[in-house]
């Protein structure tokens, strides 16, 4: 393993010059989250009036010394574009309420749809209107669908620009000593944004993102995949030989509020921070011996335990010893972080965030642990400490320091069931449920359909569902499997959750798309 010594080091945060998303025009706010008689967005959560690290909001703002600004810039341009093509399709539903059903209908509704929304819908949506009145359910799934196609579409262009940051991402996994990045966060839709935005990190063939309801991810599938990416090394060297000192890294990322944490923090621990923390903590380390018990001589994998304040997007990282071994109370809180080293320099704020993971490591008592980890993963994790010093800062600029009433909680626009879109990554855009069948993995489908019944079903609107699954094209079969497996997990969940889909309330597409990130996405027809 490569540990350079800290003379040596670059700046962590200076990886990447732009941010690892596509880009778009600024929309306007949503007018339905706009008080009556104010042109101002909602205001932030009143129940926690101090900031965390910006003590002087709302009266002032902060910068912290270390924010990449116009990747702040880039981010910021791209959450509007993606998410305001999803807002405007309630005002424009409300508009197509007020045109007469008749023989000029389906002519007045696209035009308006041309304006409003950039698309046309299909004729079978819009006929028989005189008959059966209007089919906002139908057009509302169908515009959702475009607005995430849409979505997808940009991301992928942006990430088919960004190769060179890509592969200074990979170097510089392994020069820390990691050779795959497996993360695995709560499937709440406040983590969906985890990467390019909280963490700042790209991805590539060598990251996994896989997402579970409360963290608990299948410790049996990581195992799976870690022979696979053990065995790829073995025979191909890729990313490197077998031999190299280099680990596989597991990282748990559970959630939680300070702002309301006995309401907003994670559903399916009854936001209960101390289970959180504690279920995510033992899966990690269930991987970790499950790994050693199977495959002896020294085969292990490390683990990172991370916490993010969905209010603020402040992450906790949780610090290993030199053993590897992980513990809920040593960590640094990179809120207390940020507001410690406002003052500084970017130099002495660099040195600041590394004094910092060195000083959690010498805590006694409940916190303490053997040693400092090594030099890889100090590097590490100082990365990912300053680069979520730019999102704490983004969350200030944009929002006041805290996200709005509307954001605090659940504020999904659809459900991403399957493999899930990874090209498509931003905060309460969609809520993830990792599905092989409904039946393994109810859970979490069930999760979602609850937390939409009052996001959308309440509010007589249906639930979006993107079933999506990925194959492999060099495996002959491999798509038609997938396509199927799409099929049956559609009439899976629409099986189980009956009386919405008769009601039309559940709103599928259905897609698949090869193993390499930003490979096209196939749209595949429900039957």
């Amino acid at each position: 393993m490569n540990n350079k010594p800290s003379s040596s080091r670059r700046r962590p945060g200076s990886l990447a010059k732009r941010a690892p998303v596509g880009l778009g025009h600024k929309v306007q706010p949503r007018l339905d989250l706009i008080a009556p008689g104010s042109t101002a967005p909602a205001p932030i959560n009143p129940l926690y009036e101090r900031h965390p690290a910006c003590s002087t909001l709302p009266q002032m703002a902060c910068r912290h010394p270390l924010t990449d600004l116009a990747a702040n810039a880039q981010l910021g341009q791209c959450e509007d574009t993606v998410k305001g093509r999803f807002d405007r399709i309630v005002p424009f539903l409300r508009a197509v309420v007020g045109i007469p059903l008749g023989v000029e209908y389906v002519t007045r509704v696209q035009e308006l749809a041309q304006s409003s929304l950039g698309h046309t819908f299909p004729e079978a949506l819009l006929e028989d209107n005189w008959i059966r009145g209007h089919n906002l359910r139908g057009l509302f799934g169908y515009a959702a669908f475009k607005a995430l196609a849409a979505a997808t579409d940009q991301f992928s262009r942006r990430l088919k620009s960004e190769q060179e940051e890509v592969g200074a991402s990979i170097g510089f996994l392994l020069d820390c000593g990691f050779h795959t990045l497996d993360i695995s966060p709560c499937a709440d839709g406040r983590l969906k944004g985890l990467l390019p935005y909280i963490l700042r990190l790209p991805m590539s063939a060598f990251t996994f993102r896989k997402a579970y309801a409360g963290t608990l991810f299948d410790i049996e599938t990581d195992l799976q995949q870690w022979q696979s990416i053990e065995l790829r090394r073995y025979r191909e060297g890729v990313p490197n030989t077998a031999d190299a000192a280099t680990r596989y890294l597991k990282i748990a990322v559970y959630h939680f509020s300070t702002s309301d944490p006995t309401h907003e923090g994670c559903a399916a621990h009854g936001s209960n921070d101390h289970q959180a923390i504690e279920a995510s903590h033992n899966q990690l380390i269930g991987l970790r011996q499950a790994v050693e018990n199977a495959f002896c001589c020294g085969a292990s994998v490390e683990t990172l335990l991370i916490g993010v304040d969905t209010d603020t997007d402040a992450v906790r990282i949780h610090i290993p010893d030199q053993d590897g071994n992980l513990n809920p109370h040593r960590y640094v809180d990179n809120a207390a972080l940020y507001a410690e080293t406002l003052g500084m320099s970017a130099d002495q704020a660099i040195l600041a965030v590394h004094d910092a993971i060195r000083n959690a490591s010498s805590r006694d008592g409940w916190a303490k642990g053997n040693g400092l980890p090594h030099e890889g993963m100090q590097r590490f994790i100082a990365t990912l400490l300053i680069n979520n010093l730019s999102q704490i800062d983004y969350v200030v600029h944009r929002c006041g320091g805290r996200y709005p009433l509307h954001d605090i909680g659940h504020a999904e626009r659809f459900i991403s069931a399957g493999d899930g879109l990874d090209e498509v990554q931003i905060r309460n855009l969609a809520y993830y449920a990792h599905l092989h069948t409904v039946e393994e993995n109810a859970a979490d489908i069930d999760v979602g359909i609850k937390i939409f019944k009052k996001l959308n079903v309440a509010r007589g609107l249906p639930i979006p569902i993107a079933v999506h699954y990925r194959y492999d094209s060099n495996v002959p079969g491999a798509r038609d499997r997938a396509v199927e497996r799409a099929r049956q997990v559609r009439a899976a969940i629409a099986n189980r959750h009956h009386e919405l889909a008769a009601e039309q309330l559940l709103q599928f597409r259905l897609s698949v798309q090869d193993h390499p990130i930003g490979s096209p996405i196939e749209e595949v027809p429900v039957a």
